[in-house]
């Protein structure tokens, strides 16, 4: 049988990264196909090894960032170890790292340095504020790119200030995705032009970006949104959530006039259907009455009663109740993979559809170091020669 045709065969990625933000940029392109490298520090590896929950040795978040990678540990401060690295260089399509600025041009393996190795290398560095202006040093994580960003604020309820958003959206947003797309666009261009380029993610800049639904009403009229002070992030009755009877939730998301006049019919409060955008002491009187109703009832109750009328109406779900659904399944978003010490474990699925060059889960995620011998092999080392660097602590 042949095997499945991956809409990323043949590039060769090499992740430097450690944490949230490049693991699963390079996840996602592993999964398209690439053969992607994780290099990391010999005895400690990638930080989100020890994160919390541990399954039965390995970290919960590693094992869903790192699926379809292999393992070469390096220590890039060793000679023996930058050597490998320019080795390895010489036949990548693709470098990810997420160190602050500077650090790969103290190492002697910045940029510069590695398109001289292979001038067809498309570079990534991700990193918090970028590698220019006056922030570009600066440390942080992705509450202090959101706050920096103007994004925080957009957060939490009226009068209450910002709240720590549940998500690392930042990160994710701003980071994984942003470099994702940065990378593949720069092959697109090598393969125009057959020259591989720099590409610079900032965390920062990438929230920034987020806010073109939300920025508009600064940049247009002169208002800064708050959450719970605006239409949709929390002021409007039509667009909020609801706390239910049995303490769970239900999200209405209603912004059309139809489906606002279908929903006011069935919830028995008709006359609010002339009054969908409420402002300051009436919208927290609607909300007040749409909430005491909603406190008659289970939430699943609401479910049954509002789902078959087709509005932009549905329940607040755990992440256990989210996988199961029939949806979820249907979608193929929870996926299973057998480990070499954990057994067969979860994955999250594929959020790219590709109808020809599908998605697939390969590999399991790597042990530290897994696949060091194997690399090195392929690279010319004989058994000796990697006996050595190992003793020398270059892996």
């Amino acid at each position: 049988m042949l095997k499945q045709a991956m809409a990323l065969d043949g590039v060769r990625v090499l992740d430097l990264t450690r944490l949230l933000p490049g693991a699963f940029a390079t996840q996602m392109l592993a999964d398209m196909g690439a053969d992607v490298l994780k290099i990391e520090q010999p005895g400690t590896g990638d930080y989100n090894r020890a994160f919390a929950p541990i399954a039965k040795k390995e970290s919960g978040s590693f094992l869903l960032l790192n699926r379809n990678k292999r393992s070469l540990t390096l220590n890039l401060k060793n000679e023996g170890g930058k050597a490998i690295l320019r080795d390895l260089v010489k036949d990548a399509d693709v470098l990810v790292e997420g160190f602050r600025p500077g650090v790969m041009e103290r190492l002697g393996l910045s940029y510069d340095a590695l398109r001289e190795v292979n001038p067809g290398l498309i570079y990534c560095a991700i990193s918090g504020y970028g590698q220019t202006g006056p922030w570009r040093l600066r440390p942080g994580h992705d509450m202090n790119y959101l706050a920096e960003a103007g994004a925080l604020q957009l957060f939490g309820k009226a009068g209450e200030g910002p709240i720590v958003p549940g998500l690392s959206i930042a990160d994710v947003g701003g980071g994984s995705l942003m470099a994702t797309t940065g990378i593949l666009a720069a092959l697109v261009s090598r393969g125009k032009t057959g020259k591989g380029q720099f590409v610079d993610i900032s965390m920062h800049d990438g929230a920034i970006a987020w806010l073109a639904m939300h920025g508009a009403d600064t940049l247009f009229a002169g208002i800064e949104p708050r959450g719970g002070e605006r239409p949709f992030i929390g002021q409007a009755p039509c667009y909020n959530i609801y706390q239910c009877a049995d303490g769970g939730h239900v999200a209405l998301g209603i912004i059309e006039e139809h489906f606002w006049e279908r929903f006011c019919h069935a919830f028995g409060v008709p006359e609010l259907i002339s009054r969908q955008w409420p402002e300051g002491e009436e919208a927290r009187k609607q909300k007040a009455l749409l909430q005491e109703r909603f406190l008659t009832r289970g939430r699943d109750q609401w479910v049954a009663e509002l789902a078959p009328i087709d509005i932009p109406f549905g329940p607040v779900l755990g992440v256990e109740e989210a996988l199961a659904t029939p949806h979820a399944q249907a979608r193929q978003m929870r996926l299973q993979v057998d480990h070499p010490v954990e057994g067969s474990i979860p994955q999250l699925g594929f959020p790219i559809k590709l109808s020809e060059t599908p998605a697939d889960i390969r590999m399991a995620p790597p042990l530290l170091g897994e696949h060091t011998d194997e690399v090195l092999a392929s690279l010319g080392y004989d058994q000796t020669r990697i006996d050595a660097l190992r003793q020398a602590g270059a892996i």
